[in-house]
């Protein structure tokens, strides 16, 4: 295991020591850890996961693995293709990073397990640690999905519903995780999460040959997919591995788009205004102030890229669209189609993050 250290404040600490967050400033923590480089020709012989990718990953030889990673690359359009990461273990892209936090919490070995999620995170949390054999607790909204709670409770979790919006649910199990025993598998304030999701990059990288499209588009809401991406690009371009970064392009629900709104202004950080998070059928991006807000923007700015928000009737026409095409995905996962599907300006990736039966189709509006 390496450190963490904190990018605001330079404080270190131990991973097995270490608070779940920044005793300094209470920021999210991130890791001090250098990758080296991927050997492409090798990987073909190796292991069928994100694992093969042991020179970028800063865990090696898990315990937990139920295989995931290497999903398929799908072509939609002659400029846009698809990376169907709901076809994971939990059918969601949130086991590239649960992986690795079961994996670390496994070796660190705690009394129990925490996490907080509008779904799909805590199922994957919930699953890797059953896989695991550590004792879960899941905080999430009591308005999630029937269906993913449902999943998250066959996986042997406890389950906690919070009355309240996500920010209330990530209060709750914030408090828990400062109990004596306990690891806080947070998807957000924990950096081995991204050191997982970052795969989805590699991936691409070694399905295209080497190279990378013109755009990677993703769905923000905390972030985790595009930090992770950027991770990634980051290591492959140090590394000599690609020659040019693709634009990292940033979709968030029209109701939901702090994160939008700070970069079209110009803004470092959040805007002061806190302005409400309406109700949307992405559920899983609408996050009002995300803990690696600052993080975000400057790795879109970095990137050349942008944002770009969709509306609710763009989110349910891109759903029913991709259905038709075969492929079922939940409102969330729908929003970067909705956002990308004329993509005109060189080649793009959208990443289908989870399955339509997670959520089932959204209703129309009346």
């Amino acid at each position: 295991m390496t450190s963490y250290f904190c990018p605001d404040c330079g404080i270190r600490s131990g991973v097995a020591q270490a608070a779940w967050r920044c005793p300094g400033c209470r920021g999210p923590w991130d890791l001090e850890f250098v990758a080296d480089p991927v050997d492409r020709a090798a990987l073909p012989g190796r292991v069928n996961s994100l694992w093969r990718y042991e020179e970028a990953l800063p865990l090696a030889a898990p315990a937990v693995s139920l295989g995931e990673g290497r999903t398929p690359l799908v072509e939609l359009t002659p400029a846009v293709s698809a990376k169907l990461d709901f076809l994971m273990p939990t059918l969601s892209f949130k086991d590239r990073g649960a992986v690795m936090l079961a994996e670390l919490a496994r070796r660190l070995g705690p009394d129990r397990v925490v996490a907080d999620s509008s779904g799909n995170a805590g199922t994957a949390v919930a699953a890797y640690c059953a896989r695991a054999g550590l004792e879960c607790t899941v905080y999430v909204p009591e308005a999630t999905s029937a269906k993913k709670i449902e999943q998250i409770r066959a996986h042997g979790a406890h389950l906690e519903l919070v009355p309240g919006d996500r920010e209330a649910t990530a209060d709750a199990a914030r408090a828990a995780a400062d109990g004596p025993g306990t690891f806080y598998a947070s998807h957000v304030y924990n950096p081995y999460f991204l050191h997982g999701t970052k795969t989805y990059v590699y991936e691409l990288w070694e399905d295209l040959g080497g190279t990378l499209p013109d755009a990677i588009v993703v769905p923000v809401g905390n972030g985790t997919l595009l930090l992770g991406a950027a991770l990634a690009i980051g290591e492959l371009r140090a590394h000599g591995l690609i020659d040019r970064r693709p634009a990292l392009v940033a979709v968030q629900a029209e109701a939901a788009s702090p994160l939008a709104a700070a970069f079209h202004a110009g803004a470092e950080d959040l805007l002061d205004d806190r302005r409400p998070i309406g109700p949307t059928l992405a559920e899983g991006i609408a996050i009002p102030r995300p803990p690696r807000a600052r993080a975000i923007l400057r790795a879109v700015r970095e990137s050349g890229g942008t944002f770009r928000t969709v509306t609710e009737e763009q989110i349910r026409a891109a759903q029913l669209d991709l259905a038709a095409r075969g492929l079922f995905v939940e409102s969330t996962g729908v929003a970067c189609w909705a956002a990308a599907g004329d993509w005109n300006e060189g080649s793009a990736v959208v990443p289908l993050c989870g399955a339509g039966l997670k959520t089932g189709l959204a209703p129309q509006s009346p």
